[in-house]
């Protein structure tokens, strides 16, 4: 290889490294995250609150979900109550913290968070997705802080034997897909590459996704999934706490698309007529929701079933703790 052609390369390499560097300065002042940094012993994660009042509701995002994802329930939700949403360690704008990135470990996490942060209990706990399993782990090891739950379209850890092989197949896909993106698209990034091909397709807060801390964090959380299902277990029930299970019933259109006719009615009625009811039945005020007009993403299509899960807790345990 000449010098002309090392040179080269070393040329476009640093110009890709500054238009990633500017390009995200540039967004970051465009569209800032929300909230402020909190020191949570040797790393620090970004909090979101707004509102006021008590209980204070935490809001735990799905897998891959910053805490921006919560915008349309978080400001209704404080109209009438404290509400703080947050980045997992290396989401956002979040510190990466320590591996594995299991529920237990997330849960141990945001409860020096919420301490730190200045707010205090009681809490109801919203997880959505992967989230679940973070909010009742929290329960499990701190029950005395905690009104009540909601538990959004989450995962349930009976899920890996009673779901179709097919869709086993689609999460160990996933799984290796996501194991090597966090293994070569960090290059992609640090050049600029990645900016250059995904930027526009991401959105405003796109600058947020386009780092490497936040890839590792997503593919630890996926790969010890299982490990945190058995976390949610032994976590158990949560007596006669207050707890709301919605589910949407409209599936994924990529995972229609992947099943086979027989094997996505089959999933369809264990996620919603299964899974979703054995989360009810954690807690003997336990019910479920479901809802037919939203699929997995319950927070951003149906905002308002989540508020309104809320709203009824609040009403029904006002300052019980």
């Amino acid at each position: 290889m000449t010098r002309r052609i090392i040179l080269a390369i070393a040329l476009l390499a640093v110009a890709g490294a500054s238009y990633q560097f500017l390009g995200t300065r540039i967004d970051a002042q465009r569209s800032p995250e929300p909230g402020r940094l909190v020191d949570v012993g040797g790393h620090h994660l970004r909090i979101n609150c707004s509102g006021h009042g008590s209980p204070t509701v935490i809001l735990d995002s799905g897998l891959g979900d910053i805490l921006v994802e919560w915008e349309a329930v978080q400001n209704q939700l404080s109209a009438f109550t404290r509400v703080c949403s947050y980045d997992r360690a290396g989401y956002g704008g979040s510190d990466p913290g320590p591996f594995p990135r299991t529920s237990w470990q997330v849960s141990g996490e945001l409860r020096i968070l919420l301490q730190n942060a200045g707010e205090h209990p009681p809490f109801i706990l919203v997880g959505h997705s992967f989230g679940g399993y973070n909010v009742r782990v929290f329960n499990g090891r701190y029950p005395d802080e905690v009104l009540g739950l909601v538990l959004v379209d989450a995962t349930q850890e009976d899920q890996y034997e009673l779901l179709p092989d097919t869709w086993k197949q689609l999460s160990a896909s996933q799984l290796q897909r996501w194991q090597s993106q966090a293994k070569w698209l960090p290059l992609q990034i640090d050049l600029g590459i990645a900016r250059l091909r995904y930027g526009k397709q991401l959105g405003k807060y796109g600058y947020l996704y386009l780092q490497s801390k936040y890839l590792k964090a997503r593919a630890s959380e996926l790969q010890h999934i299982r490990v945190s299902a058995e976390q949610a277990r032994s976590a158990g029930g949560i007596g006669n706490k207050p707890l709301t299970v919605l589910t949407g019933v409209q599936l994924d259109t990529a995972l229609k698309t992947a099943l086979s006719a027989q094997d996505f009615l089959r999933f369809q009625q264990i996620w919603v007529g299964t899974l979703q009811a054995r989360l009810a039945h954690l807690s003997t005020q336990g019910k479920q929701v479901t809802l037919s007009g939203a699929g997995h993403d319950i927070p951003a299509e149906q905002p308002r079933a989540v508020v309104d899960a809320v709203r009824e807790i609040v009403a029904k345990t006002p300052q019980r703790l």
